[in-house]
């Protein structure tokens, strides 16, 4: 009995999973699909599912009588996006997403460069743990931080009279289009937030850039003849440009977006982030708050376009 079913067991290693196992070993393209698949149909169903939702609804109709959307499908929307009005806020969040960016990149590199450069062992944990601390806190405590900082009698403009500073800082906010009353309800102020909030994602990448240069480029740059500066503009600067494309892909991006620190900080005027926001949830035009999102969505995909030609995805 027990020989007829030993005799009647699969063989060892013969098994439904074994052979699973060999057809996965063999076909290994096979074996990434079936990890890729679901996860993608997730993100797609998911995100692009409810996305391409989205920018369908701004082809609605909405009725401003009754304050209703009917799916009466319309270019109307789209061609709203072109008015005084609305063309002026997208030039301003687009204006201010690039000044952010070219502000982040000045800043970031002397710092970046000094962590690749100068700093090994404690000293470089130190400046990742001074440089990510900022991200640890809350987006909005940082942004309300700012608004008590920049405001009247606030601490910046405590500094800026010990130092006797304030005819300069009057003078700037003087200058149309850039000052206001104070520095709470500026441009430079919200510029200033801008800039402190997203520095970290544009020191990071640039630093990354600056690890991977080569030690003997500078060592052949000094032999034959160049001098500190030649080398950083001729050898430095061009090879940490992808680590400078990279990082303003975030700081490009997320000021497009931001629609928090427009209505803390700064003058009264809407950035494409509030107005989606102000659209959808005050007015309740979801048509046109889709018909916004567009804009961000095609200005970042030029964005991507012209920065992939710089290198920046191989420095992500």
């Amino acid at each position: 009995m027990e020989l007829s079913l030993k005799t009647q067991a699969p063989p060892p290693g013969h098994g439904p999973l074994h052979r699973l196992s060999n057809l996965l070993y063999r076909k290994p393209n096979l074996y990434l699909a079936l990890l890729l698949v679901p996860p993608l149909l997730w993100f797609g169903a998911i995100y692009f599912g409810s996305l391409l939702t989205l920018l369908w609804q701004g082809l609605y109709t909405f009725d401003d009588f009754s304050m209703t959307v009917t799916p009466q499908l319309t270019l109307a929307n789209l061609v709203a996006l072109f008015h005084p009005a609305n063309y002026d806020i997208i030039l301003r969040t687009l204006g201010m997403a690039v000044a952010v960016s070219l502000a982040s990149a000045v800043l970031a590199f002397p710092i970046a460069y000094y962590m690749a450069r100068y700093t090994t062992g404690k000293t470089k944990a130190f400046f990742y743990i001074a440089v990510m601390l900022p991200m640890w806190a809350s987006y909005i405590v940082k942004a309300y931080a700012w608004t008590l900082l920049l405001a009247k009698g606030g601490v910046a403009q405590w500094f800026v009279e010990q130092f006797g500073l304030a005819p300069a800082l009057q003078l700037i906010l003087d200058i149309p289009g850039v000052g206001g009353s104070t520095l709470s309800t500026s441009h430079l102020g919200r510029f200033l937030v801008f800039v402190y909030i997203w520095l970290p994602f544009m020191i990071l990448p640039i630093q990354a850039a600056l690890e991977r240069l080569p030690p003997s480029l500078l060592q052949a740059s000094a032999d034959l003849g160049a001098r500190p500066w030649q080398t950083f503009v001729q050898v430095i600067l061009p090879l940490s440009v992808p680590g400078i494309a990279a990082g303003s892909i975030f700081t490009f991006s997320l000021t497009l977006g931001d629609f928090i620190v427009p209505q803390l900080v700064g003058p009264p005027g809407f950035f494409i982030g509030s107005m989606v926001y102000v659209q959808q949830g005050a007015i309740g035009n979801m048509p046109m708050a889709a018909a916004f999102t567009l804009v961000p969505i095609v200005l970042i995909a030029i964005y991507l376009a012209i920065v992939k030609r710089l290198g920046a995805f191989d420095a992500l």
